[in-house]
């Protein structure tokens, strides 16, 4: 596979920081990765068996060698370079001295996890033309493990059972149903008994959403579930269970573009009931107007639904946003655990969504028992306790009468970002956003594009819209400001935090502000009592659990938003966390972020008390220069070559290049002489689809591959003019500018 925006490095160059000493592994026989369909953990211990640390994918950890009173000792043990600058979202796991972590695209790696020595790598064979089809980035959520075997699932989609020992392929799937769609996988597998699942990504593009379960030992399909029904025109449904959720449906749906609701995470297997618990995605196209126009439900969008992972059949589910139009998935992290609910003991389900609300359901039934609202939110006022169904607002949030403005936004209330929940103090522990958009269907045909956006929408965040309402065309402009939410979003456009909640009650223990709204990291806790998260400006911080009083900051350099998980080894406790910006609006650094002066240098980064070892910062970023001259427009360029050029970029191209100063991706404003020359090679002919840049023949006819260019030779122009005059004025050339994200 190669990637993306960076330099290949053909040497991996590993640091092991601490002394080498001899570690007995013990893989063989061992009893976590021994036999067929091991159950993980109860608790968190010496090994971390999964993302999520235990069965309950709480992220608490019993170890307790690390405390408040000692915490200030911790330094680095080890670290090692992984040589991307794209996003690391994965928390590692370890076994019996070996922690595996998974990287960029589906990339695993195992090393000693006492010393750092790298023991293998596994670098997966990635058709790179997937990234037509990924709206956040190559990011990869973590590995499974069983049976002897570490499971990945790749970006483009296919699984890999890889053998603990070696990183050798024992089996591998391709787990797309279909060829040509939109079809990507960034999340980590899910052990469930005798078979490992998995789910898919692209509701934003044209896919229909899936979980599948493989036999551990071979590999073989065993069974599939859809989480959207079929055109009912082509017969019978695929599955008994969509015969009620197509009833939920429009008869005459976008059946064509596929409805959406990718599983693309939140995977829970919870070895008490025997349930497999699956959170499904976002409906697609966004506006229900458009994608099931007489309205409906639509089963089973943004819901957890509980599978038997024998069978694939539905147990229950519940459905957090019925009808979902704003891009509330129900993907975010899940938590099972068990509480005293009303003088109870309850086996729970703890789940914030994007919605806004913050969840506790029985794992058994699916009861609704706490909905609390998190954040500002105007797409419901509550929730109904005896239906379990939200109080949706219409008036303020109905997609087709025109623009709207929503709270919370696309990037979530809660997103993917992991939470811990601490049965000490039985806080729920996460980043929290406070943040609407403006969201409105735009204006275009909504023809299927095959591998293509078909959001059917537009979107502007609160925090840009001040400054983004003068480039909206009058009638628009006007119908915003008179909407009932505006002056609230101009006033207070967001907030981000990491909050300690109550989730019985809703209510904020203590909550800490992070460096701003894309700074929303994961979480992980310690029976200790303390807190572990990163941040965008390149530390671990770790916090009092109970007040959430800072105790130790680590200056690491790199952007941190992947959850740290702690194990010991030989007596001693260590900390770890994979560091890197990326993820939903990858190309849009935010000035604050440590990638902003500094190389995104990907990095696994390890931790023990009085660790010693030096930690080296990336390198600094080379100073910004004002752009290079454009070539020439071809001849017949006109202002409607250019506007044409302009919405086709916004609409196709925009979602990785940003053209921001400080970009992980090309600032396309800024192309070489020699990149002007193949420019139509690159994007028509797939020149640079080993770099990861796909070819676009099969939706640009040449004319718009042609406009396109003409647009960022237009974009060129007036950014160099535009450098020039600031550097004779002596601002800065990468002062702020407003940037309108269409996607996160």
């Amino acid at each position: 596979m190669k990637q993306n925006v960076e330099q290949r490095v053909k040497q991996r160059r590993h640091w092991a920081l601490l002394a080498m000493a001899p570690v007995v592994l013990g893989l063989a026989g061992c009893g976590l990765l021994g036999g067929k369909g091991t159950e993980q953990q109860a608790k968190a211990g010496d090994n971390w068996t999964n993302p999520g640390g235990d069965a309950g994918k709480t992220r608490n950890s019993t170890l307790e060698d690390i405390t408040p009173a000692n915490v200030s000792r911790l330094g680095v043990a080890w670290m090692a370079e992984l040589h991307t600058n794209r996003g690391l979202e994965g928390t590692p796991v370890v076994a019996d001295g070996v922690l595996y972590a998974s990287g960029v695209a589906g990339r695993v790696y195992a090393y000693d996890a006492a010393t750092g020595k790298e023991l293998w790598t596994f670098e997966p064979n990635v058709d790179m033309q997937v990234n037509r089809t990924v709206c956040c980035d190559q990011v990869n959520r973590g590995v499974a493990m069983a049976d002897g075997k570490i499971f990945v699932s790749a970006l483009d989609a296919v699984m890999y059972a890889l053998d603990a020992k070696t990183g050798k392929i024992v089996w591998q799937v391709d787990t797309k149903e279909v060829k040509d769609r939109g079809i990507n996988s960034t999340g980590a597998p899910e052990v469930a008994g005798d078979v490992v699942v998995i789910g898919n990504g692209g509701a934003e593009y044209d896919v229909r959403g899936y979980v599948s379960a493989y036999d551990i030992r071979t590999g073989a399909l065993k069974w599939r579930f859809h989480t959207v029904p079929r055109d009912p025109k082509l017969g019978a449904q695929d599955h008994p269970d969509l015969e009620a959720a197509v009833k939920t449906w429009d008869p005459n749906s976008r059946w064509d573009i596929s409805g959406g609701g990718t599983p693309w995470d939140a995977l829970n297997y919870d070895p008490e009931t025997g349930l497999l618990l699956v959170g499904t995605g976002n409906g697609g196209p966004y506006p229900r107007s458009i994608r099931s126009p007489k309205g409906g439900d639509n089963l089973y969008l943004s819901s957890i639904v509980a599978l038997d992972p024998k069978t694939g059949r539905v147990k229950w589910h519940y459905q957090e946003t019925p009808g979902d139009e704003w891009d509330f998935p129900a993907t975010a992290p899940m938590i099972l655990t068990h509480m005293q609910v009303d003088g109870q003991d309850r086996g729970v389900v703890l789940h914030a969504p994007k919605n806004g609300f913050l969840y506790v359901l029985d794992r058994k039934t699916g009861q609704l028992l706490r909905a609390n609202a998190l954040v500002r939110m105007n797409w419901a006022n509550g929730v109904d306790m005896k239906t379990g169904r939200p109080n949706l607002t219409p008036q303020f949030s109905d997609l087709g009468t025109g623009p709207k403005i929503i709270f919370p936004g696309t990037p979530g209330a809660r997103n993917w970002f992991p939470p811990s929940y601490d049965p000490k103090t039985g806080l729920y522990i996460a980043s929290i956003l406070d943040m609407g958009n403006l969201i409105f269907i735009t204006p275009e045909p909504k023809d299927y594009r095959r591998k293509a956006l078909n959001t059917g929408s537009a979107l502007i965040f609160t925090n840009a819209l001040a400054e983004t309402m003068p480039t909206l065309p009058p009638p628009v402009a006007a119908a915003v400001k008179a909407l009932p939410h505006y002056k609230d979003a101009i006033a207070n456009p967001a907030k981000a935090e990491i909050r300690a909640i109550d989730p019985l009650t809703g209510k904020t223990v203590w909550a800490v502000p992070t460096a701003g709204w894309q700074d929303r990291g994961g979480v992980m806790t310690t029976a200790s009592g303390l807190t572990f998260h990163g941040s965008l400006n390149g530390q671990l911080l770790v916090r009092d659990s109970r007040n959430g009083t800072l105790l130790k900051t680590i200056e690491t350099g790199t952007p941190i938003i992947a959850a740290p998980m702690t194990y010991k080894v030989k007596g001693v406790q260590y900390v770890a966390v994979m560091a890197a910006w990326g993820g939903g609006g990858f190309p849009y650094v935010p000035r604050y972020s440590a990638a902003y002066n500094r190389e995104n240098a990907g990095r696994l980064l390890v931790f023990r008390l009085d660790g010693k070892a030096a930690l080296p910062p990336p390198p600094a970023r080379p100073a910004l220069e004002i752009a290079p001259p454009p070539p020439p427009q071809a001849p017949g360029v006109t202002q409607a070559t250019i506007g044409m050029g302009r919405g086709l970029f916004y609409s196709n191209c925009a979602i990785c290049h940003s053209n921001q100063h400080r970009s992980i991706t090309p600032d396309l404003r800024r192309m070489s002489a020699p990149t002007h020359q193949i420019f139509n090679e690159i994007v028509m002919k797939g020149l640079y689809l080993p770099k990861g840049m796909p070819r676009w023949d099969d939706l640009f006819s040449q004319a718009q591959a042609d406009a396109i260019h003409a647009f960022l030779i237009d974009e060129q122009a007036r950014t160099r003019a535009d450098e020039q005059a600031k550097v004779k004025a002596g601002v800065a050339i990468d002062a702020p500018r407003a940037a309108i994200m269409s996607n996160f």
